[in-house]
Parts: structure tokens; C-alpha cells; sequence
């Protein structure tokens, strides 16, 4: 039988979270860039509550015009567990390490995320991954620290521990809310685990808003972005690919965010990025690369 007239063969699963898991990826780099511009002017707690606020709203507004049904029972405390990592202990510790540290030294921290996301899809997805998986991530993710040791870029102490907070936390907000993204899909559980957070984000951000005459537009605009692309249309994509391609292999693209994030940071702020920096970046990556090419041939399991 003649193929002619027949459309491209459709694309497979796990292309589709390559590509979505990607561009979640793309709009997350500006996050630490567009957090950094606005804790010059916002305190760190309210930059958090407000952008989980903001974007709580709009999810809700999003739920309500398509008439999403509400989530099973069982599901509330999974989406609550990747609300507190991803709206707000996330964002939260970032926003105070950004008050130590430049946006170019947060991003090393990043290249630790890869490894936090898979460990957390073992716990919280029964994913299983062959032992050089592990020796790969370990060796990248011992790199990243042992740069944050030694090196002079700005930060250190309690900004350090800081950054880490942030990336364990998030890590589990990831995996937690790529598990669930399988059943209920990812624009619906980044918008309930939002609507969900609002009864603690929505009172504080209107209760602790800043003296607006003393915030300048640059940092109204990180505001902006970190509420709308980062806190919502980013895990849109993201949890879809996670979902889609599988939480341990699709979170190794989170190592493109550090190039992605010191470009910017040297674009936008004027950070200078050292060759150190970036050499440490390009191990990292290297180690986690490699990771991401053996999980990828190791059939995932998928809870029922």
C-alpha cells in the first residue's frame, strides 16, 4: 500500500518529554536571574508568597474556566507535598541564598538538582536506575560541592546551605509532582498544588507588601517572571516530561540551565563568569550527561 499523501509518523512518548521536559527547562534558566533583580528590592519571604499567590490565582482562574474536576482524595497529599516544594521551599530558599550569593554561583548549585530529582523518583516513583547511574550523578554532584568549597565567586556560609535547601526540597517537588502528572496531567497538578497553597501564600503576600515606591521595574519585572513563567507556564511543560519521558532521565536536562542560567546572569546583571565557573559547570555536566544515557536504558517502572 502507498504511503504518499501519509502525514510525519507521530511523535513517541518519550520524544514528547524530551521536547516538553526542554522547554520547561529554557524558561526555568531566567529564574535565578529574575530572582536575583528582585530581591534588590523585595523582601525574600514576600517575592516567595507573592509569586506562589499570583500564580495560585491564575490557576485557579485557569481550573475554573475549563471546568477541571477536582482531585481524588488520595491525591491532596501528594499535591501538598509538591506545593511545599515547588511554590514555596523552593522559591523561599533560593530568594534568601540570592541575598548571599550571585546568580552565577546559585546556578553550580543546579547542576545538583539531576541527582536530587532521581533520587527523589526512586523514593517517590519506584524508579530504578543501574548502579553506574549513581556513580556518575555522585561523582558530578561531589564536583559541585567541592567547588562551592573552594572557590571565590561571591557567597559561601549560610547562602551555601541556603542553595541546598532549596535543591532538596525542589527535588522532591519535582518527582512528587511528575508521579502524580502520569495520572492527573501536568498543567492540572501544578494548578491544583498552587490553588492548594494560596490559604498560606495569598494572606501573607497581601500582608506583607512592601512600600511599592521604593520598588524600581526591574524588580516588578523579576517579579513577573518568576510568578508567571517560572512558577506556572515552566512546570506546565516540565511535569508533562517528566511525566512522559520518566523523572530520573528527563531531570537530567536540568544541567542545560546552568549554561542557559550564567549566560544570562552575564547578560542581564553584568555577573562576571569566571573560567573557573564555567569549567566547573562543564564537569558537572559531563558526569550528569553520562547518567542520563545509562537511566535511559533502564525500563522504568510505573506505579498503578
Amino acid at each position: 500500500m502507498s504511503n504518499a499523501g501519509a502525514g510525519p509518523a507521530p511523535l513517541d512518548r518519550t520524544t514528547l518529554g524530551w521536547a516538553s521536559g526542554l522547554i520547561g527547562v529554557v524558561i526555568f534558566s531566567g529564574s535565578l536571574p529574575a530572582t536575583r533583580v528582585a530581591v534588590m528590592d523585595l523582601d525574600p519571604v514576600y517575592l516567595t508568597m507573592s509569586r506562589a499567590a499570583i500564580a495560585g490565582v491564575l490557576a485557579a482562574i485557569i481550573l475554573f474556566l475549563l471546568r477541571e474536576a477536582r482531585p481524588a482524595r488520595r491525591d491532596v497529599v501528594p499535591l501538598l507535598i509538591a506545593s511545599l516544594g515547588v511554590a514555596i521551599g523552593f522559591p523561599l530558599f533560593i530568594a534568601l541564598a540570592l541575598e548571599h550569593m550571585t546568580a552565577a554561583r546559585g546556578m553550580v548549585f543546579i547542576g545538583l538538582m539531576p541527582l536530587i530529582t532521581a533520587a527523589c523518583g526512586v523514593w517517590r516513583a519506584q524508579e530504578r536506575m543501574r548502579p553506574v547511574f549513581w556513580l556518575f550523578a555522585i561523582i558530578g554532584s561531589a564536583m559541585v560541592i567541592g567547588f562551592a568549597l573552594t572557590s571565590d565567586t561571591g557567597g559561601g556560609g549560610i547562602g551555601d546551605i541556603y542553595m541546598l535547601m532549596a535543591i532538596l526540597l525542589g527535588g522532591l517537588g519535582y518527582a512528587e509532582g511528575g508521579r502524580l502528572s502520569r495520572r492527573l496531567g501536568g498543567w492540572q497538578v501544578i494548578c491544583w498544588a498552587l490553588v492548594l497553597s494560596l490559604p498560606a501564600t495569598l494572606p501573607v503576600a497581601l500582608l506583607a507588601q512592601p512600600d511599592w515606591s521604593g520598588v524600581g521595574l526591574p524588580a516588578l519585572a523579576g517579579l513577573a517572571y518568576v510568578s508567571v513563567f517560572s512558577m506556572l507556564i515552566g512546570f506546565v511543560f516540565w511535569y508533562s516530561g517528566l511525566a512522559l519521558g520518566g523523572i530520573a532521565a528527563v531531570g537530567q536536562l536540568q544541567l542545560l540551565q546552568p549554561f542557559m542560567g550564567l549566560a544570562l546572569a552575564a547578560l542581564i546583571l553584568g555577573e562576571t563568569v569566571g573560567l573557573d565557573l564555567a569549567l566547573a559547570s562543564v564537569a558537572v555536566v559531563g558526569c550528569v550527561a553520562g547518567a542520563r544515557r545509562t537511566a535511559g536504558r533502564i525500563p522504568v517502572k510505573v506505579p498503578r
